[in-house]
């Protein structure tokens, strides 16, 4: 009987270690684990693995678990029923169910789940080797569970431990991002990067109309002229039309020619400049991005699907998409946009929504539309007329000019809270 009590309390503890490895080998941090393994960690790496197959790690876990369970359950039922007789199987059942709740279940997960990265480290060589044991019972396990969910038409997958990389990164930037302001601009951040893959250049590129661009056939004076003019130092060279464009001109490359020495009228602007580089612009900032590294590049011009010009894309447009606008002596504030003395704003019906929501902290949606004035329409659903006011999303817009079909001027007066307004959108 005594040796039957120590071979219940050993079953016990078995049952505890599966617990315990369950809770601490799904909750231990991947970041950390990940990081341990490329510090030479042995342990992290077959913690790392195991995650990988969590299908038959769950699957040895729960066997191991029931088989101890029902192994101590059994022994403690003949010892019971020896001493008490019949009574010994309601005592039992009392007995272990308390001892395996307390014992077996909720003290181990409660420590695991308070002590994970350190114990999925402790538990990872044993949990490989259990696995090793029982691959061939927990296959045919597997195989007879996939069979009937099969049957009843249930949908099977084999990587029952996989979560959303992305949804976690995510969760993990918005739960350490809350304490502080400076950290808050830095989950902001973070969040930008996981976006680019998401935002198209043609959210951010500098439209047509906003460009600054040069006549290659004017003369070379001219030219110079309106280079040092240009707060820019890389412009569009066109010739004929201006959506004909034939180079990009650099203005350290025009300046060392005329550095070089010799007349002004001598020198090839033309063969000055860069050929011109297209991108569409439903690439992506990631892909475009990758593609300025590639190519060593930090200038590209933007097409439509017909390969009419659209604008132009830099570096420093994807750049200020992570970190915010960056500022130098030679930057304007948004052009077309003029405060009034009631805090409203007069604004050209070409400047683009993102501008705006960069400039005063707006959260006007630009997911459908890439100007302020496309923004009115697509509530509006109509053309309307000089005159007309409308209000959405918190905004109230008052149509000022309007040229054929085209809104040329608008009114645009903010909420008294733009954080209220943006929740309530």
């Amino acid at each position: 009987m005594i040796w039957d009590i120590i071979v219940i309390v050993l079953l016990i503890l078995c049952s505890a270690f599966f617990a315990a490895a369950e809770t601490a080998l799904t909750a231990a941090s991947r970041p950390k684990m990940h990081g341990l393994e490329g510090e030479g960690n042995r342990r992290a790496g077959i913690v790392n693995r195991l995650r990988l197959h969590m299908e038959q790690v769950i699957a040895t876990l729960l066997l191991g678990n029931n088989l101890v369970n029902i192994m101590a359950s059994a022994l403690a039922t003949g010892v019971l029923i020896e001493i008490f007789g019949a009574r010994g199987v309601v005592y039992a059942t009392g007995v272990m169910t308390l001892l395996i709740v307390v014992f077996g279940e909720v003290m181990p997960k409660t420590y695991a789940i308070n002590n994970a990265d350190r114990l999925a480290l402790a538990v990872a060589p044993v949990m490989k080797g259990l696995i090793a044991v029982a691959g061939p019972i927990v296959k045919v396990i597997q195989w007879f569970v996939r069979g009937i969910l099969k049957l009843m038409g249930a949908t099977v997958t084999t990587d029952l431990g996989a979560e959303s990389t992305e949804t976690e990164l995510r969760g993990a930037i918005d739960l350490h991002a809350e304490v502080a302001g400076e950290e808050t601009e830095s989950g902001a951040m973070l969040h930008s990067i996981l976006d680019l893959n998401n935002v198209i250049i043609g959210d951010i590129m500098v439209h047509r109309s906003n460009l600054s661009t040069i006549d290659a056939d004017q003369p070379p004076e001219k030219i110079v002229e309106a280079v040092m003019a240009s707060p820019h130092t890389r412009l569009p060279l066109w010739r004929g039309e201006p959506d004909n464009i034939i180079g990009v001109l650099h203005a350290k490359a025009l300046l060392r020619a005329i550095h070089a020495g010799g007349r002004l009228e001598d020198i090839d602007i033309v063969g000055l400049a860069l050929p011109p580089w297209f991108v569409p612009e439903s690439t992506t900032l990631l892909a475009q991005l990758q593609a300025f590294r590639a190519r060593r590049e930090h200038f590209a011009l933007v097409v439509d699907e017909y390969g009419a010009l659209m604008g132009i894309v830099t570096l420093e447009d994807i750049i200020e998409e992570i970190v915010g606008d960056i500022e130098d002596e030679h930057d304007k504030d948004v052009t077309g946009v003029m405060r009034d003395a009631d805090g409203s704003y007069i604004v050209e019906g070409t400047v683009t929504i993102r501008d705006l929501n960069r400039e005063f902290d707006w959260r006007l949606p630009d997911d459908n539309v890439a100007t302020v004035a496309g923004l009115v329409l697509h509530e509006a659903r109509r053309i309307p007329d000089p005159g007309q006011v409308f209000s959405f999303h918190g905004f109230r817009f008052e149509v000022l000019e309007r040229q054929r079909n085209q809104i040329r001027l608008l009114k645009i007066t903010p909420p008294a809270d733009p954080a209220a307004a943006a929740s309530a959108a």
